[in-house]
């Protein structure tokens, strides 16, 4: 169930900007071009998948295609996170306590903390990087280095 969790917004996220780049539809929407368009498209997504659902400037997200596709995201990333999380909490809760033994680790401590930063890290390098290394980066490196 929280694998669901995890997935859920990264579908939404990628697959809508997927979506949304391959259609004309979607390439309609976007008033610049190249690198800049596809880091519009990313972030309207990865706004409405996983926050405010706000949109750059350069994007027109006020179309149908946009509202609709935006709004899905939106409401499968909202909406239907509830199911897998309340089940998780149902699963936890019908679980019986079994005492800590030496394989057990414990949830108070800094090695805990490190292996949750470390996991949340890397999950998040490997899921949304090749998309930043698409967008923003390609962007970035476009913008300073055509001096």
């Amino acid at each position: 169930m929280s694998a669901i969790v995890l997935l859920i917004p990264l579908f939404m996220v990628l697959g809508g900007t997927a979506i949304s780049v391959m259609l004309d539809a979607g390439r309609a929407g976007v008033a610049n071009s190249g690198a800049h368009a596809f880091s519009e498209i990313l972030y309207a997504f990865s706004s409405a998948g996983n926050n405010n659902g706000s949109a750059f400037a350069g994007l027109s997200a006020n179309t149908p295609f946009y509202n609709t596709m935006l709004g899905v995201a939106m409401w499968f990333s909202r909406f239907w996170l509830m199911i897998p999380t309340l089940a998780l909490a149902g699963a936890l809760a019908a679980k019986k306590k079994v005492p800590a033994g030496a394989g057990t680790l414990p949830t108070h401590t800094p090695l805990f903390i490190l292996f949750l930063i470390g996991v949340v890290l890397v999950v998040g390098a490997l899921t949304f990087f090749p998309a930043l290394a698409l967008g923003p980066v390609v962007e970035h490196l476009m913008l300073y280095g055509g001096k």
